[in-house]
């Protein structure tokens, strides 16, 4: 048995996806193939169905673990307060319990400089990013005061950095540290860890980015020091998995920055 047996995490933008070579493709994916083996029952959501179709029955078939997943899509325009509302919802129904949000889910239009940014493009980044990882903490909040539980968001080195035609994803992961640091100090009082990770990993999208902007992909990804990018599961996966211990408590609201091969910078 695993030490996250019995708890229930909600992981965004966790459909499957597979690198070139076989290996697991996406963050989302490889943070829920991570909890799946440490015994959690998960909730997978996603725009794709056939991605978190794919999804549920591998982690169930391989782990043992029960799988709800839910095709929800935070856009603009779109009645996002009851998609996510129905997500938090069905997952109570299930299972009773929310104790870990994990908000991984984002698109964007990379490669595009900020003089040539559509609005449509960059509400695609706000909504799918901002605006989702927004309205489930608020849609979780009360689930997890109860159980005690984390929030693990997803911020970037975009933001950090400045990165070239990344100007909506930037802001909008900008705009996650900024929310993730609030909530910190809100939610400390009722035993609610948040914390952020900006991680380097190499998935399928990174792949698809340095073939569609291959200019823009060696402005902006910089090979870490270590000499390979950070592994979706094994890096980024196990570092959530740790952060939801109930043998850690990792300093609320700091950042933490995982570089491949290089751990943890707080």
């Amino acid at each position: 048995m695993g030490f996250l047996t019995g708890k229930t995490a909600i992981i965004t933008g966790a459909g499957r996806a597979v690198l070139k070579d076989g290996g697991c493709g996406s963050i989302g994916y490889g943070i829920a193939t991570a909890y799946a083996k440490e015994g959690a029952n998960l909730v997978i959501t996603g725009r794709n169905v056939k991605k978190l179709e794919e999804g549920k029955e591998e982690l169930e078939r391989l782990y043992g673990i029960e799988v709800l997943m839910a095709a929800a899509d935070v856009k603009a325009h779109g009645d996002n307060e009851a998609t996510v509302s129905e997500v938090v919802q069905k997952t109570m129904e299930r299972f009773g319990r929310i104790d870990v949000l994990i908000n991984v889910a984002q698109a964007s239009a990379s490669g595009v400089p900020l003089a040539e940014h559509t609005t449509a493009q960059f509400d695609l980044a706000l909504y799918s990013g901002l605006y989702a990882t927004f309205y489930y903490m608020r849609a979780c909040h009360p689930h997890l005061a109860e159980t005690k539980g984390s929030v693990i968001n997803f911020a970037s080195g975009a933001g950090l950095f400045g990165n070239y035609g990344q100007c909506a994803y930037a802001a909008a992961k900008e705009g996650i540290r900024g929310l993730s640091r609030v909530a910190a100090t809100e939610w400390a009082k009722e035993g609610i860890n948040v914390n952020i990770i900006c991680p380097l990993a190499w998935t399928a999208q990174l792949e698809q980015f340095e073939l569609e902007y291959p200019e823009a992909f060696k402005s902006n990804v910089k090979m870490p020091p270590a000499g390979y990018y950070g592994n979706a599961e094994m890096e980024i996966g196990r570092v959530c998995v740790q952060l939801a211990s109930p043998d850690f408590k990792y300093m609320t609201g700091e950042t933490i920055t995982l570089e491949g091969g290089m751990g943890l910078r707080p």
